[in-house]
């Protein structure tokens, strides 16, 4: 499936004033999906067939990313795409939901986490989250190893970079962080370009990136919202990913140690990607 084909199946709703692009199936449990930076909800085509057998799955692009709005004049943060998540779930009426987050969206997943936690000591819990499974992300920072590229969107510099970013650019920082034999194809590449520049997404991918900065900021409200849940957690981790591979892991591991971690051998930093059957295989089975 190309990006184009995923757009097709997709519809789109408001969020102040801006248009955020979703695709929603299936029946029973409702699962989101919250993708990674710099791509979109496309990264998930490979298991939402097979996902949306077992559950009601909503995945959306964040504001900033793929097929949504990406408003050049505006300040970006984790705390608004937890927001929207919130908002789309309250608004169809959900009021238990689970997880499944790569990268960027760990930390979307680890603010939703957070915000439990305050509900549940103030007895109010007007949605609730069953079950969390991340996938490789910096979710603990120190751990969290920024490509050069990343590293200088963050710079005075960051908006060049951005517009100066290229196809060719992408294909080889992509081929770095994936596994060895499970290198993105040609045209995985042209779909996950399409979203990276739709709606001129270089001219704001500088802006986007300082998550990395947020991360930092707030890492005891996230990483203690992982510490002091005690709902069923899970990592899937892409072991040979250099940005957030088994160092991450074992980190996560000795952090967190309720929650449960898988190693995916050969597998870089895009799981759902690059071994789509064996993380299925996984997550399917996840204790709820």
């Amino acid at each position: 499936m190309t990006s184009k084909e995923w757009l097709n199946k997709g519809e789109y709703f408001n969020y102040k004033q801006h248009q955020i692009f979703k695709r929603e199936a299936g029946v029973g449990e409702t699962l989101i999906l919250i993708h990674g930076f710099p791509t979109a909800s496309y990264d998930w085509h490979k298991i939402w067939k097979q996902l949306v057998a077992h559950f009601h799955v909503i995945t959306i692009d964040m504001i900033g990313f793929g097929f949504s709005d990406k408003p050049q004049k505006h300040k970006y943060s984790l705390f608004e795409q937890a927001d929207i998540f919130e908002y789309l779930l309250i608004k169809k009426g959900i009021s238990k939901y689970r997880i499944l987050a790569h990268d960027y969206g760990d930390t979307v997943a680890q603010e939703l986490l957070a915000r439990q936690l305050t509900r549940q000591q103030s007895s109010s819990l007007e949605i609730e989250i069953l079950s969390v499974c991340f996938l490789n992300g910096g979710i603990i920072p120190g751990e969290h190893r920024p490509r050069l590229i990343q590293t200088l969107l963050m710079s005075r510099i960051g908006k060049w970079v951005g517009l100066l970013s290229s196809k060719s650019t992408l294909r080889s920082n992509f081929q770095a962080i994936f596994g060895q034999n499970t290198q993105p194809t040609a045209a995985e590449i042209d779909s996950f370009w399409d979203l990276m520049t739709f709606n001129d997404g270089k001219k704001v991918i500088h802006k986007l990136i300082w998550y990395m900065e947020e991360r930092i900021k707030h890492k005891k409200r996230w990483v203690g919202a992982m510490q002091n849940s005690t709902l069923p957690m899970m990592m899937i981790n892409g072991i040979v990913d250099p940005i957030s591979g088994k160092h991450s892991a074992d980190m996560f591991a000795k952090l967190v140690p309720q929650a449960t971690v898988h190693y995916l051998e050969n597998i870089g930093h895009y799981p759902q990607t690059e071994s789509p059957e064996k993380l299925l295989e996984i997550f399917l089975k996840m204790p709820k």
